[in-house]
């Protein structure tokens, strides 16, 4: 398999875990009638499998990772984001001398 779709597989095992999932169990009982084998019960539960915490450590720290991560970005990229970044402090700054 591709790194890709490896990585992508994972980060959604991750994300199931970190918010909990419902998965159903089946037990099926079995008689045997001397040649035949016939099923006599059959039992299907749900069951709640909660979130787990350190899923959600795991899932945080890597979008904190990926978030803060400048190195895989073109120049072209690097430049949007600083415009993006500037702008958003301008109006940052803009909201907090309305205040005063």
């Amino acid at each position: 398999m591709e790194r890709d779709v490896i990585y992508k597989k994972i980060q959604k095992a991750l994300l199931k875990r970190a918010i909990g999932y419902d998965t159903s169990e089946t037990v099926e009982e079995y008689a045997s009638d001397g040649t035949d084998m016939t099923m006599i019960k059959k039992k299907v539960t749900v069951k709640n499998v909660p979130p787990d915490i350190s899923a959600v450590k795991l899932l945080l720290e890597d979008i904190r990772q990926s978030a803060t991560d400048f190195s895989n970005l073109s120049d072209e990229q690097l430049n949007a984001e600083k415009i993006r970044l500037l702008e958003a402090l301008r109006e940052k700054c803009g909201d907090e001398n309305s205040k005063r």
